[in-house]
C-alpha cells in the first residue's frame, strides 16, 4: 500500500466509514438536484449537508443493538446531474441498475424527492413485484403542475403511470389537492395520514401496514422530509404543519422494515434554511433505516 493510500481519504463520506464497493453491501449514491421545485430550493446541497452531519453522530444503534460501525458501508459521491431532470433521472436509473445486479443496496440522498422516479425505473423487472412506501406530508399525485408533467409534485403519478410498481402506500399525508385524492381512490393507492397516526397510535398503524404488505416479494422505502413536523426539521422545500414527530417516522419504519427492502431515499433537506438541524436528523433517520434493514437481515 502506498503512503497516500494509507494516510489520505476522502473527509466528506457518510458516516465517514468507507469499505471498497466490491466488499460493501450498502451504496450511498447523493443526488443533488433541485430543478423543478416549486417554494424553497435548496436541496442539492442536501447530500453533502447529510454527509456532513453524519460525521458527528453516534454510530450506535439502541432499537437493534447495532453499530453503523459493523455495516459494510461505501459512498460512490454524486451523481452528475443535469438541469433537464429527464436526463438526471435516466443517469439515476442506470446507476441504480448496476448497484442491484451487483447484489448490493442503494441508499439515496437528495435532493428533490422527484429522482424516487429515477431509483424506482432502476428496479427493472424488479418493480412489478415492489411495494413502495412513501413517506411523505404531500400525495405528489398531480398530473400537471405549473405546466410541467414531470416535477416534485407529480413525480408519485408517473410511477404509478410508467413504472407499475405492484403497491403505492403513502404515509404522514397531510396536504393534498381533491384532484390527487380522486386519483389515488381511483387507482387504489393506499393513504394513512399524519392525522390517522396520531389519532389511532404507532401499534396500529404498524398493524395495518403489515397486513397491506405482507404480500410483496419486495418494498422500496421513500423518506422525504417534510412527513415530520417543520419543528423537527424547519429546512425542508416544502414545509407543512402537523407533521410526525421523529421517534414516530423511526418507530413505524422499524416495524416495517424486514429482509424485502430493496433499497431506500431520504430526500428534500435544503440545509440553508436552518444551522444544520434538518441534516442532523436526515442523517439520524438514515443510520437508524440502514440498521433496521441490517438486523431484518441477520434474523
Amino acid at each position: 500500500m502506498r503512503y497516500h493510500e494509507l494516510f489520505v481519504s476522502q473527509s466528506n463520506v457518510f458516516s465517514g466509514l468507507q469499505t471498497s464497493f466490491e466488499k460493501a453491501d450498502y451504496i450511498i449514491l447523493g443526488v443533488p438536484f433541485d430543478s423543478t421545485s416549486t417554494y424553497r430550493t435548496g436541496a442539492r446541497f442536501g447530500p453533502n449537508a447529510i454527509r456532513q452531519a453524519s460525521l458527528n453522530i453516534e454510530t450506535y444503534s439502541f432499537r437493534t443493538g447495532i453499530d453503523i460501525e459493523n455495516l459494510q458501508l461505501h459512498d460512490l459521491g454524486d451523481l452528475h446531474i443535469s438541469t433537464n431532470t429527464k436526463k438526471t433521472l435516466e443517469r439515476l436509473e442506470l446507476a441504480i441498475k448496476d448497484i442491484l445486479e451487483m447484489g448490493k443496496t442503494p441508499v439515496t440522498i437528495g435532493g428533490e424527492h422527484t429522482i424516487t422516479l429515477g431509483i424506482l425505473k432502476g428496479l427493472g423487472k424488479k418493480a412489478s413485484k415492489t411495494a413502495l412506501v412513501s413517506f411523505d406530508a404531500h400525495l405528489d399525485l398531480r398530473n400537471e403542475f405549473l405546466g410541467l408533467k414531470l416535477s416534485h409534485t407529480t413525480f408519485m403519478r408517473r410511477i404509478n403511470q410508467e413504472v407499475k410498481p405492484a403497491k403505492i402506500i403513502e404515509v404522514g399525508t397531510r396536504a393534498v389537492c381533491k384532484e390527487e385524492l380522486n386519483y389515488a381512490k381511483n387507482v387504489g393507492i393506499k393513504i394513512f395520514t399524519a392525522q390517522q397516526i396520531r389519532n389511532q397510535g404507532i401499534k396500529q398503524i404498524v398493524k395495518r401496514l403489515k397486513e397491506e404488505l405482507a404480500d410483496y416479494e419486495n418494498l422500496y422505502l421513500s423518506i422525504d422530509m417534510d412527513v415530520l413536523d417543520p419543528a423537527y426539521v424547519p429546512a425542508v422545500q416544502n414545509p407543512e404543519p402537523e407533521g410526525l414527530e421523529t421517534h414516530t417516522l423511526l418507530n413505524i419504519l422499524y416495524n416495517i422494515c424486514d429482509n424485502r427492502v430493496t433499497g431506500f431515499d431520504v430526500t428534500e433537506v435544503a440545509p440553508n434554511f436552518d444551522q444544520g438541524v434538518s441534516a442532523i436528523q436526515a442523517a439520524k433517520i438514515i443510520l437508524e433505516t440502514l440498521c433496521f434493514i441490517e438486523k431484518s437481515r441477520k434474523m
